[in-house]
C-alpha cells in the first residue's frame, strides 16, 4: 500500500467515525494539506523531509558514518582516507537536498497553521455571533413573557373585579327579590 493510499483510507476511516465533522471549518484550506502538493513527487518529497527528523534516520546515519570511518581507518577497504573528504562531500550533498525540502515543509506548515488559525478564528466569530443571536432572542422572549405575565395579571385583576361586581350585583338582586316578595 502506498503512502497516498494510506492517507485516503485513513481519511475515509475518520469520516466514517465522524472525526471530519470537527474539521469542517478547515475545508476551505484543504488544498494545503500536503506541504508539497498531491502528486507522486510531492508525496515522496514530504515523506523524505519527514524522515530526516526520525530516530531511525539518525541511528542509521550514525551507523553508516561509524562503519565508513571504521572501514577506512582499519584499512579493510580504503576509499576515503583521513580527513574523510568523500564523507564530507556526502554530508554536503545531503544538506544541499535536505535543507530546501525542510524549509519548504516549514513554510507550507506555517501557511497551513495560519489558515487553520484563520479558520478557527472564523469559527469562533461564528460561534460568538450565534451566541449573541441566541442571547438577543432569549432577551426578546423574556420581554415577551414579562409582557404576557403583565397582561395575564391585568386580565386576572379585571376578572376578579368583574367577579366581585357580579357577586355584589347577585347579592343586591337577591336582596331586591326577597324585599319584593316580602314586602
Amino acid at each position: 500500500m502506498s503512502g497516498s493510499d494510506a492517507i485516503v483510507q485513513n481519511g475515509a476511516a475518520r469520516r466514517e467515525m465522524g472525526h471530519d465533522r470537527a474539521y469542517r471549518f478547515h475545508l476551505p484550506h484543504a488544498h494545503l494539506a500536503s506541504p508539497f502538493g498531491d502528486d507522486w513527487f510531492a508525496l515522496k518529497a514530504e515523506a523524505f523531509a519527514r524522515f530526516f527528523g526520525t530516530p531511525l534516520f539518525l541511528v542509521a546515519q550514525t551507523v553508516i558514518v561509524g562503519v565508513w570511518i571504521l572501514v577506512n581507518v582499519a584499512g579493510w577497504w580504503v576509499f576515503d582516507v583521513y580527513p574523510f573528504i568523500l564523507l564530507n562531500l556526502a554530508f554536503s550533498l545531503q544538506a544541499a537536498y535536505a535543507a530546501p525540502l525542510i524549509l519548504l515543509a516549514q513554510t507550507r506548515q506555517a501557511d497551513r497553521d495560519k489558515c487553520t488559525a484563520m479558520a478557527d478564528a472564523q469559527h469562533r466569530e461564528d460561534l460568538h455571533r450565534a451566541s449573541e443571536e441566541r442571547e438577543r432572542i432569549g432577551m426578546e422572549q423574556t420581554a415577551l413573557l414579562v409582557r404576557m405575565l403583565e397582561q395575564n395579571t391585568q386580565l386576572t385583576e379585571a376578572a376578579k373585579a368583574m367577579s366581585e361586581r357580579i357577586e355584589s350585583l347577585t347579592v343586591e338582586l337577591h336582596r331586591h327579590i326577597l324585599e319584593t316578595k316580602h314586602g
